[in-house]
């Protein structure tokens, strides 16, 4: 069986990675996110793994939980070994396309909704690896030549 990581940020790109789940059922998946009050409660329910979540409000803290999540996402696909690397953003995923990618993995990668008229920096950043490369509005798919029109997932 094919195994596959789905990485998203907590919130909104979590949200749209979870309208995927009909898939987890078909793979040997992993889903990866970060760990707040309300994710946590996810674990119950879905083969998880969790990093730190980074908010931006101290510079110093922040980088140093960007480094460490780098560090946790390598050690995540090393011990994993996924095939696919599957991600709807923002950060951490593009963490993951990156690292995926460097240790053989395909990347789909799906731009969030809220980006109708250009790519999110962590979309602009992964385009240039990803396998496949999604978009949820026509709009973008226009616009970018390997970018894909699916419609959305919310």
């Amino acid at each position: 069986m094919k195994k596959v990581i789905f990485a998203a940020s907590s919130g909104g790109h979590l949200t749209e990675i979870l309208k995927l789940q009909e898939l987890f059922k078909e793979y040997d998946y992993l889903l990866v996110t970060e760990k707040t009050d309300v994710t946590k409660e996810l674990a119950s329910k879905y083969n998880m793994k969790f990093i730190k979540y980074g908010p931006c409000k101290n510079k110093i803290k922040y980088v140093l939980t960007i480094i460490e999540n780098i560090f946790s996402t390598i050690r995540i696909v090393m011990k994993f070994k996924p095939d696919t690397i599957v991600s709807t953003g923002a950060q951490i995923g593009g963490f993951f396309c990156y690292v995926g990618k460097f240790f053989g993995a395909k990347v789909i990668y799906i731009e969030t909704m809220a980006k109708i008229k250009e790519l999110s920096g962590t979309g602009n950043n992964v385009y240039k690896i990803a396998d496949k490369f999604y978009v949820q509005w026509k709009t973008l798919a226009d616009k970018y030549e390997k970018a894909e029109y699916i419609g959305r997932l919310i």
